[in-house]
């Protein structure tokens, strides 16, 4: 289990956008947290900080510490909008959790024992459609990923999000929202016969 990641900002003072395209030349990243029955704040974070955190896929899916004036926030990253060709951040969106409130969270798939997959043995591929999963959960019980094992499918069969193994207290969003929803996660498939009769 990764410990906390910190995220320091500053209170954002200007707004408008010339001033927030002067504080990505400077280096910074406009931000802003909402939730948890306090005001929206516009918040102003340092670039190089920010990317040394991203480097971990945790970050996506941990209660996160956002320290504003000395003051640590509980929040979980809730959005985040990148430059489309630059290794730069534009724009971050942090939402306050509370302990007693559910949250709702995209944690990245962990797909395990693929090379001794009983399809794979067999000669099939792994077809994966899902690389993540959104969750509803109370902060505490947030789970860092979530682990598919492959080592028992066969060729032609699928994981379907129901299949999931899922840790104490979270939920699937997709299957609360009923049977139809049950998305395919990950399958092995057939190899295609090359130079077969057309």
């Amino acid at each position: 289990m990764v410990n906390a990641f910190e995220f320091v900002a500053d209170v954002r003072e200007g707004s408008g956008k010339g001033f927030v395209r002067g504080l990505r030349r400077q280096g910074r990243i406009p931000a802003v947290i909402y939730g948890g029955g306090l005001d929206v704040q516009m918040l102003v974070l340092n670039h190089n900080q920010v990317l040394k955190n991203l480097e971990h896929e945790a970050v996506y899916s941990h209660v996160l510490d956002v320290k504003v004036g000395g003051v640590t926030q509980k929040a979980i990253l809730k959005a985040i909008q990148r430059h489309p060709f630059k290794p730069q951040i534009m724009h971050m969106d942090f939402q306050r959790v509370a302990e007693t409130a559910k949250v709702r969270v995209h944690v990245p798939l962990h797909f395990i024992n693929e090379s001794i997959s009983i399809g794979v043995k067999q000669g099939g591929v792994v077809a994966h459609s899902l690389i993540d999963v959104e969750v509803s959960c109370l902060p505490a019980d947030l789970p860092e990923f979530i682990e598919v094992d492959l080592a028992s499918v066969d060729v032609g069969q699928i994981v379907h999000l129901s299949d999931l193994k899922l840790p104490a207290g979270v939920e699937l969003v997709s299957l609360l929202h009923g049977p139809e929803h049950d998305l395919p996660v990950v399958s092995v498939m057939a190899m295609k016969s090359h130079g077969a009769a057309e």
